[in-house]
């Protein structure tokens, strides 16, 4: 018995297994022959453990490992609930002064992790967009924190412009008004400037100017109801009566009002290179004011901005008057009745610059406010 139990002995220790913690011994008859030392050695060195079954948790070891580092998950959306693609996301941390950064992905997420504790801050740029500056957080060890919905807003643009008027544009703008002014509404004094240092006018807009005055609708119904007064009357009897003699008068005043306000409104004012407007004056006493206004007929501004003879009215109302020949009938006309229509319409001229003077400005409408209608 001794001399089984120590060959038991010496084979157990040759090619014993351990399994599930049982050592099984085979049988003497079918063991191998006894090893070398060598292999003796390498089976000792090579001698493991294998278990089945109650496997430790290796998942669930990770995952707290992973628990215990932390983390911030947050969402970027635009103010119309859109995701926002590629939002560069900052997370900088207080104590340490590190940031780390990430860009949106497809769902317009981000997520930090193994972050720790500590107090961090969130910050997000996008391209279009004004940067968002979130609160500071206050992360413990193993938290997870989802931060509330990131909406950016699109930036205002900041746009600085600088507005530069030419003398030809702000002469533009400045007969636009002036083409609103009216007496009572209604009759068109177009020719009346309240801005005392308006700029010249170019050739474009004086044939502009003029052109509008004659066209306006007004211009018509005036020259249709003196035309009555003068059938009426039957002035210029050479024309007849009827609805001929009507249009003959009516073509004959048009024909007078459209000429002088063409030659010298417009085609001698840019000859001369002369402002063919009455500059309203507004300030000073009566008799000085009068004075400026009878004296106007004779005397303009110039282009120049200086005062200088009114040649354009002058030639203008003659020219006029002698134009008229041509269609005015044989008794109404020749020099005398030239030189008679070319001094009323001088005389004219001079009452309608008392009138603009001192009545008209107060009866009319759109006109620009006195602080830059009066002469300084």
């Amino acid at each position: 018995m001794v001399i089984l139990a120590a060959l038991a002995l010496s084979f157990t220790l040759d090619g014993m297994f351990v399994v599930s913690g049982h050592a099984q011994s085979i049988p003497a008859q079918t063991a191998p022959a006894p090893a070398s030392s060598e292999a003796k050695a390498f089976a000792v060195n090579s001698m493991q453990t294998v278990t089945y079954g109650n496997l430790p948790d290796i998942s669930g070891q990770q995952a707290a490992e992973q628990k215990s580092g932390g983390s911030i998950h947050g969402t970027v959306m635009d103010s119309n609930g859109n995701v926002v693609v590629g939002a560069l996301v900052t997370l900088e941390r207080d104590a340490k002064k590190t940031q780390r950064t990430q860009l949106t992905d497809s769902a317009g997420s981000f997520n930090f992790t193994d972050l720790g504790s500590g107090t961090f801050q969130i910050t997000v740029a996008s391209q279009g967009f004004t940067a968002w500056v979130g609160p500071k957080i206050v992360l413990s060890t193993g938290e997870y924190y989802e931060a509330p919905e990131i909406a950016l807003h699109v930036a205002s643009a900041n746009t600085s412009v600088r507005v530069v008027f030419s003398r030809q544009d702000l002469a533009e703008e400045q007969v636009k008004i002036e083409e609103k002014q009216r007496v009572l509404g209604v009759f068109p004094n177009f020719y009346t400037s309240y801005v005392w240092n308006a700029e010249p006018l170019t050739v474009k807009q004086k044939f502009q100017l003029a052109w509008r005055t004659s066209i306006d609708p007004v211009t018509f119904a005036i020259t249709g109801v003196v035309a009555g007064i003068e059938q009426w009357q039957n002035d210029f009897s050479g024309y007849g009566q009827g609805s001929t003699g009507y249009a003959k008068r009516f073509g004959a005043s048009y024909a007078d009002g459209f000429i002088g306000t063409i030659i010298g409104g417009a085609i001698l004012p840019s000859l001369l290179h002369q402002d063919p407007r009455y500059y309203y004056k507004g300030t000073g006493s009566i008799r000085s004011r009068a004075l400026y206004a009878i004296a106007t007929v004779v005397i303009t501004k110039g282009d120049n901005g200086r005062w200088q003879p009114n040649y354009s009215n002058v030639l203008g109302t003659f020219a006029a008057a002698g134009i008229s020949n041509l269609y005015y009938p044989s008794v109404d006309r020749g020099v005398q009745i030239t030189l008679d229509n070319a001094l009323i319409g001088t005389a004219s001229g001079a009452v309608s610059a008392l009138l603009q003077e001192f009545l008209i400005k107060k009866i009319s409408r759109g006109v620009p406010s006195p602080s830059s209608g009066t002469q300084p």
